[in-house]
């Protein structure tokens, strides 16, 4: 079962990237912003800067989450992976409610990330040295 948290913390990701693009266009709608603007009402500011944060930490976990799995902490990654989730949802609910509030769930987020780079990393090399 461990081995299947990476999956499903893909998905969940997936999930959580939809929640931030209906979180835009709803904010769009209530605020009167037109697209293309991405300015024009804090509120409106404010989602669009959760999704796109959102996006940008996606760059940076995806990859690193998979590269853990594929060398042997498919288990370990698969936890952070949800605790990085956790964080993530805790930022995007923050930031909206209160900017000021978002810092602890980007701290999650952050620490969880460095746990599956570490993880990756460790991975690699060690396939790397054996090879």
């Amino acid at each position: 079962m461990l081995q299947q948290l990476p999956a499903l913390v893909t998905l969940l990701n997936v999930l959580l990237l939809a929640a931030t693009v209906f979180a835009v266009g709803r904010a769009r709608g209530k605020y009167g912003i037109k697209a293309p603007a991405t300015s024009g009402h804090e509120g409106f500011e404010r989602a669009y800067r959760v999704q796109m944060n959102t996006i940008e930490q996606t760059v940076l976990f995806l990859p690193t989450l998979w590269l853990a799995a594929m060398h042997g902490f498919a288990g370990w990654a698969g936890i952070a992976g949800l605790v990085w989730i956790v964080g993530r949802v805790w930022y995007f609910a923050a930031y909206l409610a209160d900017p000021a509030r978002r810092g602890g769930g980007f701290a999650t987020g952050m620490l969880a990330w460095l746990v599956v780079l570490v993880l990756a990393a460790i991975g690699v090399v060690r396939a790397l040295l054996v090879s």
